[in-house]
Formats: structure tokens, sequence, C-alpha cells
């Protein structure tokens, strides 16, 4: 049997209705309204709902409570400073009427969504204070998942329940309750859409939006060329013009406010749609990182955390990263750094799993630093003698082929490259080659890496240029061969499909650290790889190409397997 509200409240409400009736009214005043309500504080109409429409935090704090207040039948995280302001600001704009644009620009993991699109949603309509809103997301899946949520706080949470009544009735044809449109029965919509659906003419009876909040409106797709980046601006300010409503006058007195814009996301790019909303000054702006310094590059390169990374990157040792995080927990005090939200992000975790790995990334993620997006992806390559690179043992050593059909000074590079990875981790480029070769020069050369690499089991050949014609060719020389036909290599021929530069842009990291490792032996095939400035930027991208498809191999193909060993039968005493 389902809990009475009664049941459900404990002295931790109490406590909070409170601190937020003092926090509205004052001493005085709110023991007037105690006297008033005391027999209804948290029923239909009662204080709990009349503090609720004045105070986001505390609709949040004690409507939402299961969300946003860690409990032991919880995993909600303790709430930062920073949500706070966000629902302050929500306030605003939503009850104070003082601006009508919110741009939100916030770090990955930081809850915005949670905060913002959710408990704004939620509180809106709970209240009337949105006839219509609509959402936003990057895709269509991202849509149902929102309404599902709304749908979810609405329907089953009994604090709402108790206070509002029944806010959704699926059991009556009156009301649209899909997974992607909810109609309330206090006679409000809330609508999700994805960002490639446009905005315009959508209405609910006589309303168009009364609230828009586009949430990661842009994806990778919209910031990789300049046209991608002005189209979409171009959209979102065509749409919003056509979508919403300008706010009514009557005798100079305003008696409804314009269409709410909430937009929330992080920066991609120096130009794209959120860095430009930036220079809106119609649009009122909260700009927030994970850690609050300009230059994290030189933090992470120095002190405590220069010699931190010093052991992290050592290729020499086998376990690497568990010294390194010894060296960090007996240094912690020293390490430690304030961030954004103490109860979400961990010191030791940003470094070595979001920073080390792919500074730039981290820089665009969780700084919103665009500052170099657009700019070289490497800044530093580690390359050493190649007889130093084979002393290693591979765990798993490929061949890559990325062939170019003609040899015009204009044309591509055939790009091929011998990769190692070894059981620290670290890849290892043994060979790497960027030629102009004729298709019966481009199989010699691979047929002479293997002979030259005998510990060579895959060959993985790009089959956008020959359609596989190179790879019966290849199969056919090494059964012709006499030592090939006996290894074992598998050959692997694949399209590449994914977006480059998003591919060669995320080992950034990997190779301004020294996480890939280079051949003295083969300057211009790393110096192609240094001069990368991205896609529509670089002539050639042949062996950036080749590298970041190496990286990715050397993870999902299996471990070289065991060699066959022959011993005497009189080792069995036979």
């Amino acid at each position: 049997m389902a809990k009475s509200i009664g049941q459900l409240v404990t002295q931790d409400d109490y406590e909070l209705l409170y601190r937020y009736l003092n926090e509205l009214y004052g001493a005085e005043q709110s023991q007037r309204i105690l006297e008033r309500y005391g027999n209804n504080l948290w029923g239909r109409d009662g204080l709990a709902y009349i503090i609720g429409r004045q105070s986001l935090p505390f609709f949040c704090c004690y409507f939402l409570q299961n969300t946003f207040r860690p409990k032991p039948d919880n995993t909600a995280r303790e709430l930062a400073p920073v949500h706070f302001e966000i629902w302050g600001t929500l306030e605003r704009m939503i009850l104070r009427d003082e601006f009508d644009k919110l741009e939100l620009v916030m770090p990955r993991g930081s809850a915005k969504t949670t905060v913002c699109d959710f408990a704004l949603t939620v509180w809106a309509h709970c209240y009337r204070l949105s006839i219509y809103t609509l959402i936003c997301g990057k895709t269509e899946q991202d849509a149902v998942e929102f309404v599902r949520n709304v749908r979810t706080a609405l329907e089953e949470n009994p604090y709402i329940n108790a206070s509002f009544g029944r806010l959704i009735d699926t059991k009556s044809k009156k009301y649209v309750c899909n997974s992607l449109e909810l109609e309330l029965t206090n006679r409000t919509k809330v609508q999700a859409i994805s960002s490639t659906s446009s905005m315009r003419g959508k209405k609910f009876g006589n309303y168009r939006p009364s609230l828009i909040i586009a949430d990661d409106y842009q994806g990778k797709a919209d910031i990789l060329t300049q046209e991608a980046r002005d189209r979409k601006y171009s959209t979102w300010v065509e749409d919003c013009q056509y979508a919403g409503d300008t706010a009514v006058y009557r005798d100079g007195v305003k008696v409804k406010q314009a269409t709410k814009l909430v937009v929330l996301g992080t920066l991609m790019h120096r130009d794209c749609f959120m860095s430009r909303l930036l220079q809106d000054n119609s649009y009122h702006h909260i700009v927030r990182r994970v850690m609050d310094m300009e230059d994290v590059d030189t933090y992470f390169s120095s002190g405590l955390w220069g010699e931190f990374k010093a052991i992290l990157f050592n290729s020499k040792d086998p376990i690497a990263q568990d010294n390194a995080k010894e060296y960090y927990f007996t240094h912690i005090d020293e390490m430690h750094f304030d961030t954004l939200w103490p109860d979400k992000y961990d010191c030791l975790d940003l470094a070595i799993n979001y920073y080390y790995p792919n500074p730039a990334s981290f820089k665009q993620e969780y700084q919103n630093d665009v500052s170099k997006v657009g700019e070289k992806a490497f800044h530093s390559i580690k390359h050493i003698p190649a007889a130093e690179i084979e002393e290693n043992d591979f765990d798993l050593s490929i061949l890559l082929c990325d062939p170019a059909v003609e040899t015009g000074k204009q044309n591509d590079f055939t790009a091929l490259c011998v990769a190692g990875k070894t059981s620290n981790g670290f890849r290892w480029i043994r060979r790497g080659e960027i030629a102009k070769l004729s298709f019966d020069a481009y199989i010699g050369r691979v047929i002479e890496l293997l002979e030259q690499y005998n510990d060579i089991s895959y060959v993985w050949v790009e089959k956008n240029t020959f359609n596989g014609a190179d790879v019966l060719e290849m199969r056919k020389r090494i059964e012709a061969h006499d030592t090939l036909k006996h290894r074992r290599i598998e050959i692997i021929n694949e399209r590449q499909s994914k977006n480059k530069e998003a591919k060669i842009r995320a080992i950034g990291g990997k190779v301004d650290s020294g996480f890939i490792v280079f051949s003295d032996d083969d300057e211009q095939f790393y110096s192609q790889v240094l001069a990368y400035e991205g896609e529509g930027y670089t002539l050639h991208d042949d062996a950036p190409d080749v590298v970041a498809e190496a990286d990715r191999l050397l993870d999902v193909l299996n471990k070289k397997l065991p060699s066959l060993q022959v011993y005497d039968l009189s080792i069995l005493g036979l």
C-alpha cells in the first residue's frame, strides 16, 4: 500500500520548509503564515505548494528530493553552489521577467540537463508558469528520454501528487500522452523534438511555445566546416524568430511575457553555435569550467603534477599507472585542487582519465576552452631510435595500409604503418612510411614489410580505394611466398566511415604525451602527423589518419597467438 504524504515527510522536510519560509518572508511574517497554514503544510494548495512556486530551489529540494537530495535510498550527490546559482537565475528569468534569453555553458558531467531542463520544466508546468514548453534535444532518443523522465516525475512522485493532484491522465482521450508529447490535466503541454527538427509552426491550441529549451543543440557534424557552423547558427536564429512569441503590452503595461529561450551545452569550436551566442548581448550568460584556472596545461605539467606525469608516462614501467596513483595518494593534500562540483569531480579521476589522455578534449569539454580548436592537433612528437623501439616485447603487431590511386603531386600518399602495443598499453610506430606508389609497388612494399617484421599477425587495408582488389593480390603473393605462406596473417579489409577529423583529434593527447612513440628513421611520416591542422586546413593527412586507425585497432584486435613449441618426446620419458 502506498504511503500517505504524512508518512513520507521527515524532520529534514520540516526544516527545509521553515528555512525557505524565513528566507522569503522573515521570521515575524513567517510565524503568521505558519499559523494560517498549520493544518495544511504538505497537501493540496498547502504551504509547501505556495513556497515551491516562489522558490525553485525549495521546489527541487522538496518535491524532487529523490533527484536532488542525498538519502539512504538514492544515489543523489550533494549539490554545488553553481546549481543553486542556476536556479536563482531561472527564477529571475521566469518569475521576475528580468530577461528573456539565457545561455548556460557548463562542463560535461555538471548535471546541467537535470538541474536546468528537467527541474525547470517540471516546476514550470506544475504551476502553469509555461503553457507550452518545447525541448530541443540533440537526437530523437534524447527527446524521448527527457519526456519519459518528466512523465515519471509528474505521474509517480508522491510529493507532487499530494500538492498538485494528478497531472497525468492516460485514461482520458482528451490528453495526448506519447513518447514525445505530454498534455497535462492543468491544460499545459510538454513536447520534445530532436535538433534536426524545425521548431516553426508548433502550437498547442492557440498558444505558441512559451518556453523553448535547447540542450546540446549542436553535434560534432555541426562544427566541422564553416558552412556547417553558419547553418546551425542561422537555423536557430530563424527558428526562434518564428517559433516563439513577443511580449504583449496594453497601455504600456506588459500583460504577457515573451517566449523564454534557454540554451545549454558546452563550447565545441571558437565559431560554433554556442560560441556565437556568447557574443549576443540579448542573452544572459553563465559560463563555468571544472577547474577555475586559465592554464591547465602548465598546472598539469609542473610541480607535483609534473612529477606525476613523468611517472604515468614512463614507457619502461609496466605498472606506470599504479605507481602514478601511489605518488598521488602520497601527496594528495598538496595535489588537491578545487572543482566546480566537489561531490562529482575527483582530482585524480580528472587528471588520469580525462586530462592526460586527451588535453585538447579536456579543455573543450571540461574547461569550455576552445581557443585551440581548429589549430594544430599535435604539438609534440616523441621519437626514439628504431633499435630502441625493437627492444620491446610486443603483445600485438599490425601492418596498416591506406593506399592512394594516383601518384600526382596533389594526390594523397600511400601510407604504410607497422604498429605495436606493449603490455603497459603504449603504442609504438615501429615503421611509418608515406610515398607515391603505383599499385604493384604498393603491394610489393607490403610483402617486404611482412618479411621484415615476422611478428605481424594482422594486416589492415582501407577498402575505399581499391575495393578489395589489393587484398586479393596480397593474398596471392603471400600464398606464393616461401615463408609467408606458413605465417598466420589475417587481412582485414574495411571502409572508413567514421569522421576523419574527430578520429585524428581523438589521439592528440596520446601523441603529445608520448603515449604513442615514433621512430627517428621516419621523419617524413611523423612530420606529416605534426603538421596536421584539421580537415580543410591540411593538404595531406595520410600519416595522422593511419596512426589514428592504428590506435583503434591495437585496442580492438586480439593479442598475438602464442607460437607453437615443439618438444622432443624424451622429456616425457618415452
